[in-house]
C-alpha cells in the first residue's frame, strides 16, 4: 500500500489540455509580467470572492505583509494573531516591525482564534486582528468583527487555506477589511509555483496595494512610496484561471471525502474537525486529534499511509519567537501541537484509499 497525503500532479493530469492551452497562450503573447492575463484572473477571483478588487502578489506571506504595510502598521503597533497557525501569519506582522500578540484557539476541533479571549489581549497599541480560516474552516467572523468595530481595529483575513469556504453564505475573502490568499501548489486553488492574492472592496487600499507590489510605482519610473517586488506572474495567473473554473467541484470532492471520514471514524474516540452551523469548510485538511498521535502516525506509516502534522511546534515555541514570547499561557495551542494529525485528503483521493486509511486508523486505535 502506498497512499500519498496529496498527489498534486493529478490536478495537472485532469486539466492537462486546458492548462497547456492557457500556458501556451501566455508564452506566445510575449508578455510575462502583469498584463491582461493577470488582470483577467484578478477580475474573476474578485467576483468569486464577492469583492471589488483582487491584487495578485508573489505569495501568501507577501499578501498579508503588504496589507499591513498599506495600513501603515509598524514599530510600536500590536496585531492579534492565533496561537495555532502556520508561522507566516506571525511573520507578516514581524516584517512590518509590529508585534504579534498571540491569542489561544477554541478547544472544540475548529482550531480557530477564540473570540472570548481577544479583548483581554488588546492594548492601546492594538491595530489589527488576523483571524485565520485554518484547515479550510471559516473563523468566527461575526464576533471578531464586533470586537474590531468596538475598538476601532482592522480585520485581516488569513484565507490561505480556505479558497471557496463560506460563512453564513458569504465567501471568505470578503468578510473583513481585506484578505490574503496563498496559491501554494498544495492549496485548494494552487498554482504550479508560488503565488498569492489580496482581496478587498476598499478603493484606496486597492490602489495603494497595486503600487506597493510594484516597487511603490503606479506609473513607470515614478515611485510614490518605498515599495516591493511582489507580482503574480501571467503564467501562474493563466493556470489559476483554469483551476478556478473547477474549484467548486474540487471543493465538493473534498467535502465528500470529509463526510466519508466522519462516517467511518465516528465510533472512535478521536476528536474530529468541528462542523459548525453557518460555516462551510472546504476541508483543505482533515485534522484529527488524539493523545496517541505519534504512535498512530508511526503505525500508519508502516502500513504505507502518508500523514502530516500541522503544526508540530507552535509559533511562540519556535526559535524565531520563543525569546519574546516566553511564558505565554497558551494551553490549547500547546496541547494541539502534540495531538493533531492530518489524514490524506484532496480532490483526487480514491474511495478505496480513503477506506484503507480508515481501516488503518481503526486497527491502530484498537491495539
Amino acid at each position: 500500500m502506498n497512499i500519498r497525503f496529496l498527489d498534486i500532479a493529478r490536478s495537472y493530469v485532469e486539466l492537462k489540455q486546458e492548462i497547456d492551452c492557457a500556458v501556451t497562450r501566455v508564452l506566445s503573447s510575449g508578455w510575462y509580467i502583469q498584463g491582461e492575463e493577470l488582470e483577467a484572473f484578478e477580475t474573476e477571483f474578485a467576483a468569486y470572492c464577492g469583492t471589488k478588487y483582487c491584487i495578485g502578489v508573489g505569495n501568501g506571506l507577501d499578501a498579508l505583509h503588504l496589507i499591513l504595510k498599506a495600513w501603515d502598521i509598524g514599530p510600536g503597533d500590536e496585531v492579534i494573531v492565533p496561537a495555532h497557525t502556520f508561522i507566516a501569519t506571525w511573520l507578516a506582522v514581524s516584517q512590518t516591525g509590529a508585534k504579534p500578540v498571540p491569542v489561544d484557539i477554541r478547544d472544540d476541533g475548529s482550531y480557530g482564534l477564540n473570540p472570548e479571549l481577544i479583548e483581554r489581549a488588546l492594548s492601546s497599541r492594538t491595530r489589527v486582528i488576523i483571524p485565520v480560516h485554518l484547515y479550510g474552516q471559516p473563523a468566527e467572523m461575526d464576533e471578531i468583527r464586533r470586537i474590531a468595530l468596538a475598538h476601532g481595529l482592522k480585520v485581516l483575513e488569513d484565507a490561505a487555506q480556505a479558497h471557496g469556504a463560506r460563512y453564513h453564505g458569504l465567501r471568505v475573502g470578503g468578510l473583513g477589511d481585506a484578505a490574503g490568499f496563498s496559491f501554494y501548489p498544495g492549496k485548494n486553488l494552487g498554482a504550479f509555483g508560488d503565488g498569492g492574492a489580496i482581496t478587498t472592496s476598499d478603493d484606496d487600499l486597492a490602489k495603494r496595494l497595486r503600487s506597493l507590489r510594484n516597487y511603490g510605482s503606479s506609473q513607470k519610473y515614478v515611485h510614490e512610496v518605498k515599495g516591493y517586488n511582489s507580482r503574480l506572474d501571467p503564467i501562474q495567473a493563466a493556470v489559476l484561471r483554469v483551476k478556478l473554473r473547477h474549484l467548486d467541484e474540487w471543493n465538493h470532492r473534498r467535502v465528500e471525502c470529509a463526510a466519508a471520514y466522519r462516517t467511518r471514524l465516528s465510533a472512535t474516540n478521536l476528536l474530529l474537525p468541528l462542523q459548525a452551523n453557518g460555516r462551510e469548510s472546504v476541508n483543505h485538511l482533515f485534522v484529527i486529534a488524539t493523545e496517541c498521535r505519534d504512535r498512530l502516525r508511526a503505525e500508519l506509516h508502516d502500513m504505507g499511509i502518508e500523514t502530516l502534522i500541522h503544526y508540530p511546534i507552535p509559533p511562540h515555541r519556535q526559535q524565531a519567537y520563543c525569546s519574546s514570547h516566553a511564558g505565554c499561557p497558551l494551553p490549547v495551542a500547546e496541547r494541539v501541537a502534540v495531538e493533531v494529525l492530518s489524514l490524506p485528503i484532496g480532490p483526487h483521493l480514491e474511495l478505496d484509499d480513503l477506506n484503507a486509511v480508515c481501516d488503518g486508523v481503526v486497527r491502530s486505535l484498537k491495539v
